[in-house]
Parts: structure tokens; C-alpha cells; sequence
């Protein structure tokens, strides 16, 4: 990626990753502690401390092997722990611990763009120390911006399937919720066939450009959009 060796640019990437899975984890176990499930809180999951969150295949191993390969980044975190019937009202409360995960990942790209125009305004004798954090800022808008779009995907499990699954009526909700043993499944063949990638990168796209338009930095994630 431009000045960036692999290596480099995977070293760059790794903080904003770590802090995109945790963060999504955190919230959703925070919101459901506080619509009355104790269990993540009980398990040690509401912590960012990420090695609690760090799934070896998914975290790990799929998407270190395709940023080799040059693929479409993919991969997920552990599932944080969620007994459904301790919620209050378990029917509303489902969406709202499901929306929890992809809202911090929204706030979390507002705050890497926010680091991306602070090493953008550092003046060019701090380049040593600003470039590295451009394209930190930059791929922490990248990496949450896709986390909180491929969530949003009306599957079980992904928050985007608990999502629908509250608003459907009880029988047609627990028809869908039979998807969730296959939910996997599907997203590994949409992403082997290129159908993952043709779903997510248009609001993938209009997302990121929404946000850049927000702190006028948009010319500088283009560029480095190019780069990848």
C-alpha cells in the first residue's frame, strides 16, 4: 500500500482490527447487561482486553490469509455470550443488543477519521510520524465501516438477522431463526463466489464517503482506496 510494505501496512491495521472486534463485543454484552443479562459481564467478556475476543480461525488465520492472497478482508470475532431469555422484553431487547455492535463500529470510523484529519493537518516536517497515523485513521474507517455493513446482513447470526428476527411474528421469526445452524455456511459461499463483496461494497462505499465528506478527507481516502 503505497510506502508500505505488507508487513507494514499489516502492523498499521492491527490496532484498529483489535479494537473493532472488542468494542463491537463490549457493546453488545454491555447493552444486554443492562436490559437485564448478567452472562458476558459473568464470563469476563465485557473487558477490552482483546484476547477474550479473538476467535484463532476467524480472527486469526481467514483473514491474515486472504490479506496475503489479496482478497476482500473477512473474518469475525467470538460471539459474545447472550441468554436471550433474561432480557427484559427478549422480543425488542434482541434488536436492540444486535444494533449495539454495528453502532460502536459507526462511532469507532468517526473517531479513526478524526485521527486521519489531525495526521492530515500536521505540518509536512512531522510526515515521519503523521503518514503512519494517516493510515492508521485510515484503515480504522475502513475496517469498522465494513464490520458495521457485513453485520447488517439479514442472516442469523449476524446482528442483522437478530434484527429481522424481532420485528417478524412469532411464528415466521422462529421459521428465520432456523437459518441460524447454516448462517456461516452461506456467508463463506458468498464470499468464495464474489457475491459477499458485490452485496457490501456499494453501501460499503457510500458509508466510507459519507464519513470522509463529514471531515473533508475524502480526496485522501480515495487516494489511499486506490492503493489497496
Amino acid at each position: 500500500m503505497g510506502e508500505l510494505g505488507k508487513i507494514q501496512f499489516f502492523v498499521v491495521a492491527a490496532i484498529p482490527i483489535l479494537f473493532a472486534i472488542t468494542v463491537h463485543e463490549v457493546a453488545h454484552g454491555w447493552v444486554a447487561k443492562r436490559l437485564g443479562d448478567p452472562t458476558a459481564m459473568m464470563m469476563g467478556r465485557l473487558t477490552l482486553n482483546p484476547v477474550k475476543h479473538i476467535d484463532p480461525i476467524g480472527t486469526v488465520l481467514v483473514p491474515v490469509a486472504i490479506f496475503w492472497l489479496g482478497g476482500f478482508l473477512f473474518g469475525w470475532a467470538k460471539p459474545v455470550p447472550i441468554t436471550w431469555e433474561n432480557l427484559k422484553r427478549p422480543k425488542r431487547d434482541v434488536a436492540f443488543v444486535a444494533v449495539a455492535g454495528p453502532a460502536a463500529n459507526l462511532l469507532m470510523a468517526i473517531g479513526w477519521a478524526v485521527v486521519m484529519k489531525i495526521a492530515i493537518l500536521i505540518p509536512a516536517g512531522g510526515s515521519y510520524f503523521s503518514m503512519p497515523l494517516m493510515y492508521m485513521g485510515f484503515m480504522g474507517i475502513l475496517i469498522n465501516c465494513g464490520l458495521m455493513v457485513l453485520n447488517l446482513l439479514p442472516l442469523p447470526p449476524l446482528d442483522g438477522g437478530r434484527i429481522v428476527s424481532s420485528v417478524l411474528p412469532g411464528p415466521l421469526a422462529w421459521k428465520y431463526n432456523q437459518l441460524e445452524p447454516y448462517g456461516l455456511i452461506i456467508l463463506l459461499f458468498l464470499f468464495i463466489t464474489g457475491a459477499l463483496a458485490w452485496v457490501l461494497m456499494p453501501p460499503l462505499f457510500a458509508l466510507i464517503s459519507a464519513i470522509g465528506a463529514l471531515f473533508g478527507i475524502n480526496p485522501q481516502i480515495m487516494t489511499l482506496m486506490q492503493m489497496l
